[in-house]
């Protein structure tokens, strides 16, 4: 996941960044730095993080998946 792919999760679900840290189970400030582009979280941080986001009904896009671009986001139907 990408800082861009984790702001425009929370826009898509309509969460503020402490709400995502309380299903996430994280520090605000974690998500804070990462969305700022101030350093990448841990692999494990932001496995929880997508799991979160996941579970709320985000799905994650691949560079190019399913249509041309970079990487994206949408919610499940």
């Amino acid at each position: 996941m990408t800082r861009e792919q984790c702001r425009a999760a929370r826009a898509l679900i309509g969460w503020s960044q402490q709400q995502l840290a309380e299903a996430a189970a994280v520090g605000v400030a974690t998500i804070r730095v990462f969305e700022g582009g101030g350093s990448e979280p841990r692999s494990a941080t932001l496995q929880v993080l997508c799991l979160a986001l996941e579970a709320a009904g985000v799905v994650f896009l691949a560079d190019g998946e399913l249509v041309e671009g970079g990487p994206g986001v949408r919610l499940r139907k």
